[in-house]
């Protein structure tokens, strides 16, 4: 396996036990023994568990924002309801069991680390996006509309964990359709 092979499976298998089983729940050594690599190659790549957890964190947040970037056409009637409807497609697909983000929220809180500064700025950046959504779509009360875009699916996020993403889409696609309809 070459170099970059390794660390790619070491960030894959590292990103599937996080999220199945908690930032605490997971120790270096399970990391190691699932990726099948040496000790010594893990630390070539990262030089402690947090700076694995960071560089997990963003590959994923680079995946979602691909993937929502993949399903939204901005110049569309209604990208709001695109960004719901991608949103869900990946909380079904990639997202079943909840936000890494907010776990890596509440498991890093005040620590005065750079896990929870990329985890808070994922939020920051979805509310952005909807903010700049808005005034592309030359919207009135931009910030309010992407608090409650952002709101939305924040709240689907955690609905999929209850009632699965498919019902959990569904609902928060029908409250997106209220909103749009409220602000045209």
């Amino acid at each position: 396996m070459s170099r970059s092979v390794k660390k790619e499976t070491l960030l894959e298998v590292a990103e599937h036990l996080f999220y199945e089983h908690g930032f605490r729940g997971v120790g270096l050594k399970q990391i190691i023994s699932e990726a099948n690599v040496a000790t010594m190659t893990l630390y070539n790549h990262f030089s402690s568990k947090d700076n694995l957890v960071e560089e997990v964190l963003k590959q994923r947040e680079e995946r979602y924002w691909s993937y929502l970037d993949a399903h939204v056409e901005m110049d569309s009637d209604s990208p709001f309801i695109l960004a719901v409807e991608a949103h869900g497609r990946w909380l079904n697909e990639l997202s079943y069991k909840g936000d890494m983000f907010l776990r890596a929220i509440e498991d890093y809180a005040g620590m005065d680390n750079e896990i929870e500064t990329i985890a808070r700025g994922h939020k920051s950046k979805l509310r952005r996006y909807f903010q700049q959504l808005a005034q592309k779509k030359g919207k009135t009360n931009v910030k309010d509309l992407a608090d409650q875009f952002t709101l939305l699916l924040e709240g689907t996020t955690s609905m999929t964990t209850l009632i699965g993403a498919e019902k959990a889409t569904d609902h928060s696609i029908a409250m997106a359709r209220i909103l749009v309809r409220q602000t045209s």
